[in-house]
């Protein structure tokens, strides 16, 4: 049993390192309380550690490549920070974006590392939105029928706009860096 936990870990944790095009964190949760005796409780709560502590290292790992940027870059984005962190903007933003946002929380967390924002915040802000969205979800599931969430599940991985979606938030990254925030923000 406890090697069933583990795995769990281990799979949630490892999809929520994926930089973009990973099953959503929901689905494997589901499928894990669909298909063994696992603790619900146990479930819901291993899925937001894990997935948050994912979360964490990938914006970690984008973070890393700030230093390899162009100063002009690095110039850019430090005002897009400033913007995106002075005063309450913050604790709304961070509400909207990793508490009831629909977006990739993958790409919303490169971003935030591209621009430098504290990651700390962030993380807590999307526990508390995974603490929701997890226990809504998988307290549902036992209602769904195996069959149809193994297709649920698939069509996730197979949905043209779930891959466009993702696709539009990773060129969206790419536009972070494009976009002269000096110029736009009057810093």
């Amino acid at each position: 049993m406890i090697t069933h936990y583990l795995l769990l870990v281990a799979l949630v944790f490892a999809v929520n390192l994926m930089p973009a095009l990973a099953p959503p964190t929901w689905a494997i949760l589901v499928f894990y309380k669909l298909n063994s005796d696992l603790n619900t409780a146990a479930i819901i709560i291993i899925g937001i550690f894990a997935a948050s502590s994912g979360r964490y290292l990938l914006a970690r790992g984008t973070g890393m490549i700030r230093y390899k940027l162009k100063p002009h870059y690095l110039a850019n984005l430090e005002v897009a920070r400033k913007y995106l962190t002075a005063g309450r903007r913050s604790k709304y933003l961070y509400f909207l974006f990793f508490v009831i946002s629909p977006l990739p929380s993958a790409q919303i967390f490169e971003a935030a590392a591209l621009v430098d924002a504290p990651l700390l915040p962030i993380t807590i802000a999307f526990m508390c939105g995974r603490a929701i969205s997890y226990t809504t979800t998988v307290l549902g599931a036992s209602t769904l029928k195996q069959h149809a969430m193994s297709t649920i599940v698939l069509d996730s991985l197979k949905s043209p706009w779930g891959i466009a979606l993702q696709t539009i938030c990773l060129f969206a990254i790419f536009l972070l860096m494009k976009v002269d925030w000096m110029k736009r923000l009057s810093y």
